[in-house]
């Protein structure tokens, strides 16, 4: 009698088996066309749209504009809103207008592309070896500071008047803020990644176009408009002092070239023009660029 009470202690416990529930299926009610095409108001579809919101905020500007303009009542100094208007329509139709912005666009894409060869020259040279690191600390601790358009005296002495004294004042605005946001990118990486990398055997060049690259992307397009818009600015700027190009001057010889001659609304129009293609290269080729990439893989809300 111990003997079996003992052996109904070690026996182990019973399974407990829940009981089976009866499976059931409800069936949906259809759904009706008019419910699949129903959509939100138009008023909240355009409350929830950026370039709604963006619209306003320029027409809250124009309207400030006008009406400083009104209460100044001097079109020397300020031209309206629809003098300016006027002014960059007549730059357009008649040419000159395109043909300054085409110089000006030519010349930045020639240095920018250099600036940005350049700079991820420099940041894979950082991320490959120590040496490279430090060059690359101690030549953006000097040269980044420095602005681009102290240098074009320099640039002039070496260059001469031409393209070439433009493209070098241009690359040096570009290079150091492309090579900063790349390198950071670069230093944000998961080693989770970079273990990964290592283990398919890739060294060099192939692991930071394929492994860094594609991880650091969001810090890179970051530095590249960066980049864009101190290239931008800094030409506008140095045609306003250096003036011609080998005989043809861009947007910022228009403007310079205009407030000589007292033409304050086309001054403005000139004005317009640098802000509309800075709009234009933000919203069409960045953001393109970000939806079709960074947005699309889920790397940048």
């Amino acid at each position: 009698m111990i003997h079996a009470a003992l052996q109904a202690v070690d026996a182990p416990p019973a399974l407990h088996i829940p009981p089976v529930r009866p499976e059931r299926e409800y069936a949906l009610p259809p759904v009706a066309a008019q419910d699949v095409q129903r959509q939100l108001p138009w008023f909240t579809q355009l409350r929830q749209s950026d370039g709604f919101r963006r619209t306003l905020v320029v027409v809250g500007f124009l309207l400030l504009w006008e009406l400083a303009a009104r209460l100044h009542n001097n079109d020397l100094l300020l031209p309206t809103v629809g003098q300016t208007a006027l002014a960059l329509w007549d730059g357009i139709v008649t040419g000159e207008l395109l043909v300054k912005t085409q110089i000006s666009l030519a010349i930045l894409l020639k240095a920018y592309v250099g600036g940005a060869f350049l700079a991820l020259v420099l940041t894979a040279l950082a991320v490959s070896t120590r040496a490279g690191r430090d060059v690359l600390a101690t030549l953006t601790a000097m040269l980044n500071p420095l602005p681009a358009i102290a240098l074009l005296p320099i640039a002039l002495l070496w260059f001469g008047l031409g393209q070439g004294s433009l493209i070098f004042v241009l690359v040096h605005s570009v290079v150091w803020p492309m090579a900063l946001n790349t390198f950071a990118g670069f230093q944000a990486v998961p080693e989770t990644l970079r273990m990964t990398g290592r283990n398919y055997g890739l060294t060099g060049l192939p692991f930071v176009l394929q492994i860094l690259v594609p991880a650091a992307l969001p810090a890179i397009l970051t530095g590249m408009k960066i980049g864009w818009a101190f290239a931008w600015r800094t030409l506008i700027a140095a045609e306003l002092v250096f003036g011609a190009s080998s005989g043809k001057g861009g947007l910022g010889w228009y403007i310079f070239q205009n407030r000589n001659e007292l033409l304050t609304d086309r001054v403005f129009a000139g004005l317009v023009m640098v802000i509309a293609i800075g709009l234009l290269v933000e919203g069409l080729i960045f953001r393109t660029v970000e939806r079709l990439t960074v947005r699309r893989w889920g790397m940048l809300r």
